[in-house]
């Protein structure tokens, strides 16, 4: 889903600057609006529709299964199952699919972890249906049977607060593998927005969408991607620039067959003014030449969050080299905490050789705690799992990864026929280790302190991660750590000579333990690999002053102040340097300039009295 992005390796299954909201196949009853249809779980003697079939049936099915077009709402043929008729024409096979547990589709394993919405049947509603169908599938008594659950067409949680329509259709050909497209919206908005929930819409055929990814990119970084403007572009799992401080915080992946997932109260996420929004969609060819036209719908809030959750994602994608025929390939990855945390939610991500999914927590004291196991994965219901209750780790405890993959030709969902060796990538083809948790840390200044602690881990997974050590460098920079900043900044550099902002960021760090030429070549650096950085031409130009360079130090400051004239501690600045070079003249209309833009500026005042002073002397 995956944030994510950090480097190559984020994706969506992911991580994205706020990451991913979740709505699952057969979550609740959201949308139903008939009477009780709350299954009864009794061992019925003879059990009819009518008193036992029909209850678990409206409870646990037709959330997906209530109309002939939308039945691929979870990926399955299209069919209703409404009433009697419905219902007895598919007995055997809901006999069938339910005994082997494959309907419900609820992946997580019973008792590795307590999650909202947990609908697998019962041993005794199963048992009901199986002894329904063997006693000829009877409907009982018509008066027994509930009113059947009833289900709106159109937007779930009512009229949303903003929509957002994709620019272009997408044509999803009649045949052919699966396809993955991402298309970029660009919310209209002039201040910060509050958002408690989100619903996609496919467009006018719900058949053609198995699952969405919504990812934010305040970067803007997607619309490099498109070849045509407004069409967007392909791709299973992509990567999108972000900063250092843009740290996950979401899930924000969307599955149709149940209600959107509401934030609570505290726990919205922000839409900022010009911040770009991606739908990653996979579309399923359905027999017929389709156009898919998406919309996103937002409903916003006014209680702004208290509480700032984030994201923390183990992976280990370069391990995956799964020789063909290979039955039982392990993959791990293991986290430290360096704070306590509080888990709101689990998000598992695999391809198609995924098999069996594990994450636990090893507490201080060596106790286990299980947060999820997934005994036969299937990425098709692939979903966010939230807890009922936050589960508590404290710091110390090692989070830990456990996925294996079978690539043998007993797996019927290896997508490769004979099978053939398979690495770690973002095509469907390819396969993917990513665990993500959705996490509330504890106490003041820990969202940093874990953010910089994941970057480690992968800067010491990685040798070759220049996002990591980038963003690391800017977050020990944050925290007062120079020093340790200018090795991993000086790593990344290395990596990526061509990156102005790593340039940049060396030069702020050599500057601020005293290295001031060598902080000066590096925002020399910078500024000629991107002329219009105003920001890398600022510092130089303040560093050269201190370096009592003052030539070089005027023309950066003039191109600066040509480039932002409203930014009144600019103009200050430069007035001062202008003083410094013997030209009150031009300083004084700095000092003024600077005022007219901030009047509570005492040192613009102080510095345009002096100014004044000095061309009376003369």
């Amino acid at each position: 889903m995956e944030v994510h992005t950090q480097g190559r390796r984020a994706s969506l299954g992911f991580w994205a600057p706020i990451g991913l909201l979740v709505l699952v196949c057969l979550p609740r009853s959201a949308g139903v609006t008939s009477a009780d249809t709350q299954p009864r779980t009794h061992l019925a003697l003879h059990p009819t529709f009518a008193h036992d079939v029909a209850p678990i049936i409206y409870q646990h099915c037709a959330s997906c299964h209530h109309s002939n077009q939308p039945g691929a709402l979870c990926g399955t043929d299209a069919f209703a199952l409404l009433n009697y008729q419905d219902v007895k024409q598919r007995a055997s096979e809901i006999a069938r699919v339910t005994r082997h547990r494959v309907m419900p589709p609820w992946l997580p394993e019973p008792g590795y972890g307590d999650f909202v919405d947990d609908y697998r049947l019962s041993d005794e509603q199963i048992q009901i249906l199986s002894e329904w169908v063997r006693e000829g599938a009877p409907e009982g008594r018509a008066s027994e049977i509930p009113s059947a659950p009833q289900f709106t067409d159109g937007w779930k949680l009512g009229k949303p607060d903003l929509i957002l329509e994709a620019a272009r259709p997408l044509s999803v050909p009649a045949s052919g593998p699966d396809v993955f497209w991402n298309f970029i919206f660009s919310p209209s908005l002039k201040t910060p927005h509050y958002v408690r929930a989100i619903e996609v819409r496919p467009g006018s055929n719900l058949s053609l969408i198995h699952h969405a990814n919504v990812v934010l990119d305040p970067a803007r970084s997607a619309r490099r991607q498109e070849k045509v403007p407004g069409a967007g572009f392909p791709g299973m799992d992509i990567a999108l620039e972000h900063g250092p401080f843009d740290i996950p915080s979401h899930f924000l992946f969307w599955k149709p067959g149940g209600a959107p997932w509401v934030e609570p109260d505290g726990l919205a996420w922000r839409l900022d003014p010009g911040t770009d929004v991606v739908l990653n969609a996979h579309f399923m060819p359905i027999g017929t030449p389709q156009q898919a036209k998406p919309t996103i719908g937002l409903y916003f809030t006014d209680k702004p969050p208290d509480r700032l959750p984030m994201l923390i994602e183990l992976e280990n994608d370069d391990a995956l080299n799964i020789p063909a025929g290979e039955r039982d390939f392990a993959v791990s990855d293991d986290f430290r905490l360096p704070r306590d945390v509080d888990v709101l939610a689990v998000y598992p991500h695999a391809h198609y050789l995924g098999h069996v999914i594990e994450g636990y927590a090893t507490l201080p004291n060596g106790q286990r705690k299980w947060l999820i196991r997934i005994a036969n994965w299937d990425p098709n219901w692939q979903a966010v799992y939230h807890y009922r209750k936050p589960v508590f780790l404290p710091k110390g405890t090692v989070i830990s990864m456990r996925y294996h993959y079978d690539n043998s030709s007993a797996n019927p969902r290896n997508p490769n026929s004979p099978p053939r060796l398979v690495r770690g990538g973002n095509q469907a083809t390819e396969e993917m280790a990513h665990f993500w948790l959705q996490v509330l840390p504890r106490g003041g200044g820990a969202r940093i302190e874990i953010e910089s602690a994941l970057l480690r881990h992968r800067v010491e997974k990685y040798a070759d991660d220049f996002e990591a050590r980038i963003s690391l460098g800017a977050l020990m920079l944050a925290r007062l750590d120079p020093a340790g900043a200018v090795n991993v900044l000086q790593q990344a550099v290395q990596l990526a000579p061509k990156r102005e902002d790593a340039q940049h960021f060396l030069g702020i760090a050599l500057e601020t333990v005293g290295r001031s030429p060598e902080a000066i070549a590096q925002f020399r650096i910078a500024v000629a690999l991107k002329p219009d950085d105003t920001q890398a031409r600022y510092d130089l130009a303040r560093t050269l002053v201190k370096s009592a360079q003052f030539v070089e130090a005027l023309e950066n400051f003039r191109q600066v102040a040509a480039a932002d004239p409203r930014n009144a501690q600019l103009r200050l600045d430069f007035g001062e340097l202008l003083m410094r070079y013997g030209q009150p003249a031009q300083a004084l209309r700095e000092f003024e300039a600077a005022l007219a833009l901030d009047p509570s500026l005492k040192t613009a005042l102080r510095d345009r009295n002096l100014a004044l002073d000095q061309l009376q002397m003369h």
